[in-house]
């Protein structure tokens, strides 16, 4: 338990010392989404359906500087927002950016995840992004967390995967090496790493992916010191991570990059080797997939507790009597060709086009996806299509 404190208390002067992330604070709402934030598109992600209920809780466990806050705030405008973070520091930075931005709605606690059990009540959203990954007992911060998890509610996590940051971890090691009896001055951490990179040969392998992956956000020295000079860390392979997640208690929904995690991307070549992987497991497909191609730093996935409904569109009938909407995160709307919910670009046909404008003229949800399509020539399998890509969310009819 000493060495645990010991270790927070190093975590809490990184970061108090570097608040983070340290994105400018605006005296606007942030641009853009992440529809990972958005309870709408989330739930919808998750379920296959729009929830009807806006007024729900969001905590932000570990928000830092509050820049995953702001969002929440803003792209949840029913919502009431709570953050927690060890750092007193960035908790500064925090409210300062929330109220700068008019992220009301929004109240902070200095706390660490382990003590999220002194929060009152429970959550429908738990948002917990870059902060397992650097406690002492990973295990015990998801427990606690999870038990603020309310029944239908979702968790969303970010923690760091082994293979993607093999090079990070060597530098790591190096710079603590060099550093000696001044591991833990976070300062001169930055300038001996700095240095180290500025000294090695162009084609060494750690500087090339520094150059490849991270230069570009690490010229500022709070997410340098946050990536190689971090008292704590731990990186997860497939396995450590299920037992993380199982230890949560919660249910996996799944990965919110579900493209990375399709094996025909690595595989789909070869019939054959496709057909051995019928009887594998979900997880050891996902272990398989890492090991074939380890580029993934990260994973990003749900969590959930039950009762969580999961949606069946397959049923011509029960699709024909849903409400259809056009999904909330949407970038270049209205046009053919636009941004969709993960920023990427989509060109609709006309058909589909005029589906969606249909969509947003139904903004007092009167009209089923039947009634729509009396006057839009758009078939099921397109309609399905749309919601597979995250274009359009579906309430269940009445009947």
């Amino acid at each position: 338990m000493e060495i645990s404190k010991e270790t927070s208390a190093a975590v809490q002067r990184l970061y108090d010392t570097y608040p983070f992330p340290p994105e400018p604070l605006l005296d606007e709402p942030p641009p853009g989404y992440n529809w990972r934030w958005n309870w709408v598109a989330a739930y919808s992600f998750c379920t296959g359906q729009k929830t009807l209920r806006q007024d729900i809780r969001i905590l932000d466990a570990g928000c830092g500087t509050g820049v995953g806050t702001e969002y929440l705030v803003h792209l949840n405008p029913q919502a009431s927002v709570v953050g927690i973070d060890l750092s007193g520091g960035a908790l500064d930075v925090a409210k300062e950016r929330c109220s700068r931005s008019g992220a009301n709605q929004v109240e902070f606690h200095h706390l660490s995840l382990y003590d999220a059990e002194q929060l009152e009540g429970e959550f429908d959203l738990i948002n917990c992004v870059g902060v397992l990954h650097h406690l002492p007992d990973p295990i015990r911060g998801i427990q606690s967390i999870a038990a603020k998890l309310a029944p239908g509610g979702l968790m969303h996590i970010f923690v760091y995967a082994e293979l993607g940051r093999w090079e990070i971890r060597l530098m790591q090691k190096a710079i603590a090496l060099l550093q000696g009896e001044k591991r833990g001055d976070y300062q001169d951490g930055v300038k001996v790493g700095r240095q180290i990179f500025n000294s090695l040969p162009e084609n060494n392998r750690l500087v090339k992916r520094e150059k490849e992956r991270w230069s570009l956000e690490n010229q500022r020295d709070a997410n340098f010191a946050d990536m190689y000079v971090h008292p704590q860390e731990i990186d997860y392979t497939i396995e450590t991570l299920f037992e993380l997640i199982d230890a949560s208690g919660l249910e996996f929904i799944g990965f919110s990059n579900p493209g990375y995690w399709q094996l025909e991307r690595v595989l789909g070549k070869n019939p054959e080797l496709m057909a051995r992987t019928e009887g594998l497991s979900d997880r050891d497909r996902y272990r398989l997939i890492e090991v074939l191609d380890p580029e993934v730093s990260h994973y990003e996935f749900f969590l959930g507790r039950p009762p969580l409904p999961k949606a069946d569109w397959g049923v011509d009938e029960v699709l024909l009597a849903a409400i259809p909407e056009r999904h909330p995160c949407m970038d270049g709307w209205p046009s053919q060709c636009l941004f969709n919910y993960d920023y990427q670009i989509v060109n609709l046909s006309e058909a589909e086009f005029e589906f969606l404008q249909a969509c947003d003229a139904n903004a007092d949800r009167q009209r089923t996806l039947e009634q729509i399509l009396t006057d839009v020539q758009l078939g099921l399998e397109r309609v399905r299509s749309l919601l597979d890509q995250q274009l359009v969310v579906l309430t269940p009819g009445m009947g």
